[in-house]
């Protein structure tokens, strides 16, 4: 699969997952908790940080008809207007240039989901490397659009989406001359539960789309992030808070700083150990193999004595023949006398 430079990152198989965290409404409407959260994704190891770049009137409008309220049983926002939850977790535009700063500043790649074109325009002035469409997002064609005709790679969610909406997007994007895509699998519900990650879809994206594949994360721990790099995730995203007691829109479902730690620490492991799919030695197994059974010689033996499952055993270390040769070797005899402790091998005999 074509590898996807950012900055100076490679998106691919053969690197370590891009890991972004993902700030949110994370901020609680602080710019230096917003500070805080970024020198925290930095210290914890991950390659980017996230933002979301909208306001309320860009998201929806003001309206009290139920269409516009979450869901009375949603498991954080139940009976929320729209409205008034997109004002509280918004991040003020304002902030985006000193936080890109302080993201750069301390190695980090900043980047962020714009909601409609005036956001990629503000994206595009602080040189944005490149974009993220949120999983209820990919069928705004005209967003699409702008964002494919900056040429920067495009991270797209497909939360809530059929296989057909995700196609459709990836044409949309690819007509406009733009060939930069990752794919992330994503449950769009928050928190997510495990038996909901579909992480088999994994392959089966990257394969069918002909895309590079990641994950959006909203369950909670780290563990469904580990599975999806083995099952060859490239990009890793989660919401990351300092603390989950602070509160916050997203924060019950968020990482805390170490557990980012651990997440970056455990998937580049899953990475890590993918290896090659053809079983081979490693150069770290060379004293198990030292130490592997053959035959020997167990005790005093004299020429002429017949061999026996007395006198040759299978035994570690290695040396002597493999032991599915003691079968030919039983009953012969030994053409000299040899002391216990020697390998038994076709020289020998």
């Amino acid at each position: 699969m074509k590898a996807i430079p950012v900055d100076t990152i490679l998106i691919e198989q053969k690197s370590p997952p891009f890991v972004i965290a993902e700030m949110s409404g994370n901020h609680n409407g602080s710019l230096d908790r917003a500070l805080q959260i970024v020198d925290a994704a930095a210290d914890s190891g991950a390659t980017a940080i996230k933002l979301q770049t909208y306001t309320p009137d860009s998201m929806t409008i003001q309206n009290d008809g139920e269409r516009f309220k979450i869901s009375a049983n949603h498991a954080l926002w139940g009976e929320r207007s729209l409205y008034d939850l997109y004002e509280q977790a918004q991040t003020p535009w304002g902030w985006h240039q000193e936080i890109f700063r302080r993201a750069r500043s301390r190695g980090l790649i900043p980047f962020s989901s714009p909601f409609d074109e005036a956001a990629v325009d503000l994206l595009e002035e602080l040189d944005a490397p490149l974009y993220k469409i949120a999983s209820l997002e990919i069928g705004d064609k005209a967003l699409l659009e702008r964002v494919a005709a900056t040429g920067k790679p495009i991270i797209l969610s497909n939360g809530a989406s059929s296989f057909v909406e995700i196609a459709e997007a990836i044409s949309v994007i690819r007509a406009a001359g733009n060939d930069q895509i990752v794919v992330l699998a994503c449950t769009s519900s928050y928190p997510a539960s495990p038996s909901e990650a579909n992480l088999r879809t994994i392959p089966v994206l990257r394969d069918a789309l002909g895309v590079q594949v990641g994950l959006s994360d909203h369950t909670m721990g780290i563990g469904v992030s580990v599975a999806a790099v083995a099952l060859g995730a490239t990009v890793i995203e989660k919401h990351v808070t300092l603390n989950r007691q602070d509160g916050g829109v997203d924060s019950e479902f968020s990482l805390e700083p170490a557990e980012l730690r651990a997440l970056v620490t455990e998937t580049n492991a899953a990475w890590q150990a993918l290896g090659s799919p053809t079983p081979t030695l490693t150069s770290g197994e060379t004293e198990s193999r030292r130490l592997k059974r053959s035959l020997y010689v167990v005790e005093d033996v004299n020429e002429g004595d017949q061999i026996s499952s007395k006198n040759v055993r299978s035994i570690r270390p290695a040396g002597g023949l493999e032991p599915k040769h003691l079968a030919q070797v039983i009953g012969r005899t030994f053409p000299q006398p040899l002391k216990a402790g020697t390998p038994l091998t076709w020289e020998v005999l």
